[in-house]
């Protein structure tokens, strides 16, 4: 069974420099290596389904206004922050795009049944003979 994930394109997604936060050194007020992702849920080309489900997401990232921002600063270069906010985005994509199999109840075989009513009656059998002995 093949997994459908829904890719998204590169234009609707708006990306900004900025500069990062925390300690860096001299160059930390200089370069801005952190990226700024915008993506617009509603102006999207996703399927309305997958817009409602992450319209409807618990998640910091999701504005009520319905724009996703994600923020990467983890490492040095712009190119690198650039790949993990999309690489970040389509995660968040793919988690809500997921849809959990359905659970068919099952019963047990014959045989189960019958091998665990014997380990039961040896068990019953081994704590009868655990009694007081009398002389």
């Amino acid at each position: 069974m093949s997994v459908k994930t829904f890719v998204v394109a590169e234009d609707e997604v708006e990306l900004s420099a900025i500069r990062a936060q925390g300690a860096g050194g001299q160059n930390v007020n200089k370069v801005s290596s952190a990226i700024h992702l915008r993506f617009d849920v509603r102006a999207s080309s996703l399927p309305d389904w997958l817009k409602v489900r992450l319209l409807r997401l618990a998640d910091q990232r999701v504005s009520k206004d319905g724009t996703v921002v994600i923020k990467a600063q983890q490492y040095r270069t712009q190119e690198l922050n650039r790949a993990d906010a999309l690489a970040r985005l389509q995660a968040l994509i793919d988690e809500v795009g997921h849809t959990a199999k359905a659970r068919r109840a099952t019963k047990p075989t014959f045989g189960s049944k019958q091998r665990r009513l014997a380990s039961k009656a040896k068990h019953g059998g081994t704590k009868a003979l655990r009694g007081k002995v009398d002389f």
